[in-house]
Order: C-alpha cells, then sequence, then structure tokens
C-alpha cells in the first residue's frame, strides 16, 4: 500500500509540473518576502539530503515582493534538487543566496531583454562535477534528462524557466 501511495504521490507531482510547465494551472500572486519561502524550502530539503552535503545559506535581501509562494518554494527545491544531484557521489557544498540587485540601463541590457530596475537575485551553486556543452545548451529543454530512468522526468529546469518568466523574471 505504502508503494501505491508513493506511486501516486509522485504521479500527482508530475502532472503538477506538468501543468505548470504549460501554464495551464492557476496561480496566485501576492505581497511577500521571498526570503521566508526560500528559508523554509531549505529547512525541507536539510531533511532528505545527505549529511555529505553542507548547505549554506546567505539570505540577505528582505524585500516584498509579489509573487507566488508556492511557485517560488517550486524554483528553490528544483534547483537545489538539480544541485544536490550533481554532489550524490561525492558530496560538497550547496550554497543559495538572496540578493537585492539593481540593473541600470547601460549594464546587463542583453542578458535582461533591456529590463532596468530594482530586481532579487537568487543563486543556487554547487560544487558538483558541473554541465558539459551538450547540457547547458539543452538544460531549459522539457523532457531533457541526465538521469536515470526512474531518477526525474526533465522538467525541473523547463518549470524554473517558465515559473520565472511568469513572475516577469529573467535567468
Amino acid at each position: 500500500i505504502e508503494q501505491v501511495v508513493k506511486g501516486a504521490q509522485r504521479a500527482t507531482e508530475l502532472v503538477q509540473q506538468i501543468l505548470t510547465f504549460s501554464r495551464q494551472d492557476e496561480y496566485k500572486k501576492k505581497p511577500f518576502r521571498i526570503y521566508l519561502e526560500v528559508n523554509e524550502a531549505l529547512k525541507l530539503l536539510r531533511s532528505s539530503i545527505p549529511a555529505t552535503i553542507d548547505m549554506k545559506k546567505k539570505l540577505d535581501s528582505k524585500a516584498m515582493v509579489m509573487a507566488d509562494p508556492i511557485k517560488i518554494h517550486q524554483v528553490v527545491m528544483n534547483l537545489c534538487t538539480n544541485a544536490y544531484h550533481a554532489m550524490k557521489k561525492t558530496g560538497g557544498c550547496l550554497t543559495v543566496s538572496l540578493t537585492d540587485v539593481k540593473l541600470s540601463e547601460t549594464k546587463h541590457l542583453t542578458e535582461t531583454n533591456g529590463l532596468t530596475g530594482n530586481y532579487l537575485k537568487l543563486e543556487v551553486s554547487d560544487t558538483g562535477h558541473g554541465m558539459d556543452e551538450k547540457t547547458i545548451k539543452n538544460a531549459f529543454d522539457p523532457y531533457y534528462t541526465t538521469k536515470e530512468m526512474g531518477e526525474g522526468t526533465g522538467l525541473g529546469l523547463s518549470i524554473v524557466q517558465a515559473i520565472v518568466d511568469e513572475h516577469n523574471g529573467f535567468i
């Protein structure tokens, strides 16, 4: 029975990811402080990743934003899960930071499509094996995965991209 329940939960998560990716589900933006959601996601992750992976957080921004907390939680979980998988065998350090960034008109124009102003920068880094050029090129393509069968859907970074786009952000 436990296996059936686990299977149903995985199926539910997969359907939710597909709906998110295709933007068919509804999301509810509300004012909140992202660092609170990031902090909660990291607490959840800490209990599920091995002790060989050190977690560091630098949540410097306490800014209020208009966003969907559930979607922000999903972004953090997806990015950190990818980082964890990169260090699963060797261990390492997972660092999550949240900082305020002001983009000027003369800086970062190509990366941000000319969108200037105040932003929050969420950065997830790890000391894992990294990505080769093919993986980097395909990282945000739906269903592209480097994981073994049953270990991932390949939707993680595609979903991150879709959520960031929904919130008028950029990667």
